[in-house]
C-alpha cells in the first residue's frame, strides 16, 4: 500500500523565501495557548502542525503557509499550537557536546515536551479548535521531529485525524506503527535510524508513503533547514510538495 511517484501538487509549491519571512496568518489565544492560524476561512479541511522542540521557527511557519495555500485546487486551514507556551528548547543546546547540554535536552523531553503528556492534550485541543472553526469537517496532522512522535501517538485507535504526516521524525518506534489507523506519510532524513524507519514502514497496515531524503539533515523542513543552501531549499520545497500531494488524496 506504499505510494510513490510525483503529482501536480508537487509542482505548485512556491519557491521558499530565503531570509526574513513574513507570515500570512495570525496568532490567536485559545484558552491561554497561543496558536498560529493560516489559510482561507472557507476551507473545510484543516491540518494541525506540531512543531519541533525549537518551537516557532520561520521555516516551520513558512511551511504552514505553504500547506495552507500552495495547492490551488485544495487549500487548508492550518493551525500550529504553541505546546511549550513560549519556552521552547534553545537551539544553542545543539550540538550535544557537553553533559550540561545533554541534561538540558533530557530534562526538556522529560518535562514540558514529554510525549505521552503532550499527546494527551491533542484531542481536547482539536475539539476546541473545531468548536471555534465550525466550518472544518476533516483534520490532518503534520509532526516535525518531536512532533512526529506526537503524531504517531495520536494516530492510534480513536484518532482525530483523517490522514497524518511525519517529517524527520524523532523517537521512531516501529511498535507505534502497528496501531496507526489512518493513511500516513513519513519523510525521514539521513540522521534517523534507517533500520527503525524501515521497520516502522513494515509494521504499517494503512496506506503509506515512506521516503528518506538521504542528503538532508534532521530538521531540514523545520528549524534546522538552511534555506540559503540551494540543495536544502529545493528539498524543503519538494518535501512540502509531497505532503500536499498526500493530503490532496487523503484529506
Amino acid at each position: 500500500m506504499a505510494q510513490q511517484g510525483h503529482s501536480a501538487a508537487c509542482c505548485t509549491v512556491p519557491p521558499a523565501v530565503v531570509g526574513e519571512y513574513k507570515t500570512k496568518g495570525d496568532y490567536i489565544d485559545l484558552d491561554g495557548m497561543k496558536v498560529y492560524v493560516t489559510g482561507p476561512s472557507a476551507a473545510t479541511s484543516a491540518i494541525l502542525v506540531i512543531y519541533d522542540i525549537f518551537g516557532y521557527s520561520s521555516q516551520a511557519l513558512q511551511g504552514a503557509d505553504i500547506l495552507a495555500y500552495a495547492n490551488q485546487s485544495k487549500q487548508y486551514r492550518v493551525f500550529m499550537p504553541d505546546f511549550f507556551y513560549g519556552k521552547p528548547l534553545p537551539q544553542s543546546v545543539f550540538p550535544l557536546d557537553t553533559d550540561e547540554k545533554k541534561k538540558a535536552l533530557g530534562d526538556f523531553l522529560g518535562g514540558p515536551a514529554a510525549p505521552p503528556a503532550s499527546a494527551a492534550k491533542v484531542p481536547e485541543l482539536v475539539k476546541k479548535l473545531g468548536d471555534k472553526y465550525s466550518e472544518v469537517k476533516n483534520w490532518g496532522s503534520v509532526g516535525m521531529c518531536w512532533g512526529g512522535k506526537i503524531v504517531s501517538l495520536t494516530s492510534q485507535s480513536g484518532t482525530p485525524w483523517t490522514a497524518a504526516a511525519e517529517v524527520h521524525p524523532a523517537m521512531v518506534d516501529p511498535n507505534d506503527a502497528k496501531g496507526i489507523k489512518v493513511p500516513i506519510v513519513i519523510l525521514a532524513s539521513m540522521d534517523e535510524n534507517a533500520e527503525d524507519v524501515e521497520n516502522f514502514r513494515k509494521n504499517l497496515s494503512v496506506e503509506n508513503r515512506v521516503e528518506t531524503f538521504w542528503d538532508q539533515v534532521h530538521g531540514w523542513m523545520a528549524a534546522r533547514g538552511d534555506l540559503k543552501d540551494e540543495k536544502v531549499k529545493k528539498e524543503y520545497e519538494r518535501g512540502y510538495g509531497i505532503l500536499l500531494d498526500f493530503f490532496g488524496k487523503h484529506l
